[in-house]
């Protein structure tokens, strides 16, 4: 068993079945940015995030056939030179003590200094949950040339680490940012601190905000729109799997940002893991996009990313997911029972982008597009992208179909308010110091 409670051992379905029946949801009204509504789950099971607050009233939806939708810069090359650069020598890593230094270095001066909170001002939320907020940043004495900038800052505190099983999901997603750090469709860990009471993690600051913000407001996307921001997806899925033998395992609208220019940023490593040729037997995600195998407690890898991607695309083309109810045990009934229909719109949603979905949301993993012996490069080449050039799509040389209206770099329009009051707080004592600081020595 892990730290987080999460166990990677095969367990016994059936129980599993009893368990997920106890799973209290734990979140906000809504899920928010950053994955911060990571649930306590009973029993040390799963982590699962919250559902019904996602589609209020989605129950009409269902009940209409037809639903409304309203309808360049490239990318710097400096960027491109660093993600080729970083793909191309993806050994090559910078130690995580090297990103400290070097920001120390460049925006603080004197590679000796030690980063503290006291280093930024903190704006406004960003998104809050269950154990991390995350913060609208800049440096509080910032050199000459960064008086403008502004950052992401996740805070998690370490006693709600603790208490909700999280330290090893927390560890994952920190080593595997710093990883990953460059690839231009995902979020830029810039470095990590951690003081007496909580975790720091520095991001890039992404304006555009949630997808998942986009598609409310227009109900649904043209095919011509989901297809743009699906190719990048699945550029993103194939450096996962492909290069680092990472399953994400929380594909959803919510983790899905925009930047200045409209392409993808996916941010929110918490339920991501290496996984390699092995299996893993922890229940974590959305209920709505939770592969047949995850709930069945058969093992998963990286094959339940392409399905949440069919599920994604459907969100994407018809405004909804394909599975829903408001108790997420009936999810999972309909999951492992029900075949996917699609509505009757207009325009009708296309043979090529229905039988896309169908191939990436099979049941059968084995036969589930993506976990074929062709890898991503059979959902590249499926007819729905007949018409994407995919070096196009990962030099970013054209526009994204919808531009956030910025006013510039800190611009935070795009990101809804939230309350800054934290309510009660658990003091992170000297005994549970001496029991667990050793588990956060990666920060």
């Amino acid at each position: 068993m892990s730290l987080n409670g999460s166990t990677d051992t095969p367990t016994n379905p059936t129980k599993t079945a009893s368990l997920l029946q106890g799973i209290f949801l734990v979140a906000a009204n809504r899920p928010s940015l950053l994955n911060l509504d990571v649930v306590a789950t009973i029993m040390a099971a799963a982590a699962i995030t919250q559902t019904g607050a996602r589609f209020p009233g989605i129950a009409a939806l269902f009940e209409k056939s037809s639903i409304s939708s309203s309808n360049s810069v490239d990318a710097s090359r400096k960027k491109d030179a660093v993600a080729n650069m970083f793909l191309s020598n993806a050994a090559t890593r910078n130690p995580p003590g090297d990103l400290t230094k070097g920001f120390v270095e460049k925006h603080l001066g004197g590679s000796s200094k030690t980063l503290r909170l006291q280093d930024f001002k903190l704006l406004r939320i960003l998104g809050t949950g269950t154990f991390a907020r995350v913060w609208l940043v800049r440096l509080a004495h910032p050199m000459q040339g960064a008086e403008d900038r502004v950052f992401a800052l996740k805070v998690l505190r370490k006693t709600e680490v603790i208490k909700l099983k999280q330290v090893d999901h927390v560890n994952h997603e920190r080593a595997i940012l710093a990883d990953v750090a460059g690839y231009p469709f995902i979020t830029t860990l810039i470095t990590t601190f951690t003081d007496s009471e909580c975790l720091y993690m520095l991001l890039d600051y992404c304006p555009g905000g949630e997808i998942f913000s986009y598609l409310r407001r227009q109900r649904r996307f043209p095919e011509h729109v989901s297809r743009f921001y699906l190719a990048e997806i699945v550029l993103i899925l194939e450096f996962l799997h492909e290069r680092e033998g990472v399953a994400y395992r929380d594909l959803k609208p919510e983790n899905i940002l925009l930047d200045a220019a409209g392409h993808v940023k996916l941010v929110d490593f918490g339920f991501a893991k290496r996984v390699r040729d092995r299996e893993t037997y922890t229940l974590c995600g959305t209920p709505e996009y939770l592969a047949p195998e995850v709930i069945q407690s058969q093992g998963h890898s990286t094959a339940v990313d392409w399905w949440a991607l069919g599920i994604l695309m459907y969100e994407f083309i018809t405004g909804y997911p394909p599975f829903w109810h408001q108790n997420p045990m009936e999810i999972y009934k309909q999951i492992i029972h029900k075949s996917i229909t699609f509505p009757q719109h207009d325009p009708p949603i296309s043979s090529d982008a229905q039988d896309l979905i169908l191939a990436l949301c099979t049941v059968d993993r084995s036969h589930r597009l993506g976990n074929l012996s062709g890898g991503a490069a059979d959902v590249k080449s499926h007819p729905f992208f007949a018409s994407v050039n995919w070096d196009d799509v990962y030099a970013r040389r054209h526009d994204g179909p919808i531009i956030p209206k910025l006013s510039g770099a800190s611009d935070d329009s795009c990101f809804e308010r939230y309350s800054e009051d934290e309510g009660q707080v658990d003091i992170y004592t000297q005994e549970a110091r001496e029991k667990w600081d050793s588990a956060f020595e990666g920060f």
